[in-house]
Order: structure tokens, then sequence, then C-alpha cells
């Protein structure tokens, strides 16, 4: 029997692999038998993440120390890994900040460190790991994490950097799916709902969101550990050959009302 998404002997390179759902998809990215480099700021955290990874699914798996908003840095990482690896063959843009305040009281710095990190680290990733390893190998596939922010508004929480950061990402991907579609790479997007992680649990379970999610979200609850892996799974899949430039939301249907 053909297992459709078995990915034994790919390398996959998550971003803000250091808890939360960047964690949650590499490790289902290594039940399907990928090797997986866990990166972000906090070295003892990925290096820990990898550990637990590699004793949990008998994958190879390191951790790497990068800074997504320093091109030198990423350079080194992507060297690294190659270096290690060989090759890298899918990528997920998982990397991500998120300032809230209204509009009016958001500053500079604010506005600029959110584009900064969620939309130029995402390219500076993209853009090294394609170079160094996708269009040479003329294969890859590139999965943003972008947000259902990057498509809508809220009413819930103001965010505007993050949704102009997050709609960056989204038609990013469009650009580079553009460009790298004929060079093997496949480059689409996951837009994710409102996801329970240890930084979340606390707020989604509170009185007030909980009567928000009612109205606001056709599923009337928030996304569950693992409701994203099947997603990331598929597009990191070989099997999604004729998947590309396509933006996925995840979100219990509150990008359809």
């Amino acid at each position: 029997m053909k297992n459709y998404f078995d990915l034994t002997g790919q390398v996959a390179l998550v971003t803000g692999c250091s808890t939360g759902l960047g964690v949650q998809m590499a490790k289902a990215l290594a039940n399907q038998g990928a090797n997986i480099v866990a990166l972000a700021r906090r070295k003892n955290m990925v290096d820990e993440v990898a550990e637990n990874i590699e004793k949990e699914f008998g994958v190879k798996a390191i951790g790497v120390l990068c800074d997504i908003t320093d091109t030198a840095a990423i350079d080194n990482a992507i060297t690294e890994i190659i270096e290690k690896f060989g090759k890298i063959d899918i990528l997920i843009n998982n990397a991500g900040t998120g300032a809230v305040a209204p509009a009016e009281d958001i500053t500079d710095e604010q506005f600029e460190n959110e584009l900064n990190i969620d939309l130029a680290g995402t390219f500076k990733v993209a853009r090294a790991v394609a170079k160094k390893s996708m269009i040479p190998n003329k294969y890859g596939r590139i999965i943003n994490i972008a947000s259902m922010y990057g498509l809508v508004g809220n009413k819930i929480a103001p965010a505007s950097p993050y949704h102009a950061a997050k709609g960056g990402v989204v038609n990013l991907t469009k650009a580079l799916a553009c460009e790298w579609g004929e060079k093997g790479i496949n480059v689409n997007a996951i837009c994710p709902g409102y996801f329970e992680t240890p930084l979340t649990k606390e707020t989604l379970d509170s009185e007030y969101f909980q009567n928000y999610a009612r109205t606001m979200i056709p599923m009337a609850r928030y996304g569950k550990e693992g409701e994203l892996d099947s997603t990331a799974i598929y597009l990191a899949s070989p099997m999604s050959t004729y998947v590309n430039g396509c933006i996925i939301p995840v979100d219990g249907g509150y990008t359809c009302m």
C-alpha cells in the first residue's frame, strides 16, 4: 500500500521552532519520516526540541541558532544545514511576532519590527534556501505561515502591523510561486486562525474570547493542537506536485464570513 505522504529521507527546516505551532509541525513532518532542522533564536530550546524529536520519531534532528532578521546569520545557518544534511527539501517559514495596540498608538519601531521579522525575515530565509539548495536541486516545498489576519481585519485585538506583515506574506507567497514554479519549487501559504499554544491558551479560554468565537467562528471554537499538521504535511509532500501559489486558511471558517 502506498503512503502518499511519506517524507522519508527528506530534510525539513522549520523556523520559529522553539515552542508552539513550529514544534507541532516539525513533529508532524518527523512522523512522516523527515529529518528536522529546528531553527530559532534560543539555542537551548531548539536543541531540546531536536533531541526530543530524535527520541520520539527516530529521525535525525538538529537545532540551529539563527535570527531571521540577520542576513549573514541566515546564510551561515543554511550553509551549516547543507554541510550536515546535503540539502533542504522543505522549508516552513513559521517564525513571527505580533504587536497588539490601537493603530493610533503603534510606534514606528513596532511597525518596522513587525515587517522586519514577519515579512522580510520570511523572504530572507526563503531566498537563502532557494538559492543554496532548492534551485540547484530543482526541487523544494516552501510553506509560509501567514495568518487569517493576512486576509481580513479583526475586531478583538488591534494589530495593524501584524495584519500588514501577514498580508505581505500572502502576496509574497504568490510572487515567489510565480518565479520559482518552473524551477521545481512549490511555494504555498497556510493562514492559521486562532490556535491553542502555551502563549494563547489563557486568552482563548477566557469567557470574553469564547463569546467572540461563538459569534465570529462558524465552528464556534479555536483550533486544537494537531489541527494544522495535516495541511503542513500535504503541502510538504511530493503529492502536492501541482499545488503552487495557494493560500489555505485553517481557521474554522473565520474568513468565509
